[in-house]
C-alpha cells in the first residue's frame, strides 16, 4: 500500500501563488498582493496581481473610481510625461535627426526599454505616494 504525503503550507503557497506574473501597476514581478472582481459571482473571477501593498491599493482605488474604463488615467498620463523626458535624452545621445528606420538594433531596444523603465518607475511613484503608510 503507498502511502501519501500531506501537502505541506509549502507546497500550498506554491500552487497559490502566481508565478512569473508582472504586477498590474509597475510591471515588477509579484510577491503574492492579489485583487480580484469582488460584483463577479462566477468563478473564475477576473484577478490581477501586485509587487506591494502601495501598488494594491492604488489599483484597488482606481477599480472602484472607473475599473471600466479604457481611456488613459491621470496617473498614467502624469507617467508617461515622465518617460517622455527619459526618453527624450536618450534620443539626445542617438541624434534627433536620425530617422527611425536608420536607428540599429541596440537602439531601438535602449529607446523601448528606457520607455518601459520610465513608466513603471513613474507609476510605482505616483502609486507609493497616493498609499498612505502601512505602519507594520
Amino acid at each position: 500500500m503507498a502511502s501519501i504525503t500531506p501537502i505541506t503550507a509549502e507546497d500550498r503557497r506554491r500552487l497559490w501563488h502566481p508565478r512569473g506574473t508582472l504586477c498590474a501597476v509597475c510591471r515588477q514581478p509579484t510577491r503574492g498582493f492579489g485583487w480580484f472582481d469582488p460584483h463577479r459571482s462566477k468563478q473564475p473571477r477576473p484577478s490581477v496581481w501586485f509587487c506591494s501593498m502601495p501598488c494594491q491599493s492604488f489599483w484597488t482605488r482606481l477599480a472602484r473610481e472607473r475599473f471600466a474604463m479604457v481611456d488613459l488615467t491621470e496617473e498614467e498620463r502624469a507617467a508617461i510625461t515622465a518617460t517622455m523626458k527619459r526618453v527624450a535624452l536618450l534620443m539626445d545621445e542617438i541624434g534627433w535627426a536620425t530617422p527611425l528606420a536608420e536607428l540599429t538594433e541596440a537602439q531601438v531596444r535602449a529607446l523601448i526599454e528606457e520607455a518601459v523603465e520610465g513608466f513603471r518607475e513613474a507609476m510605482s511613484d505616483i502609486a507609493r505616494a497616493q498609499t498612505p503608510e502601512v505602519p507594520f
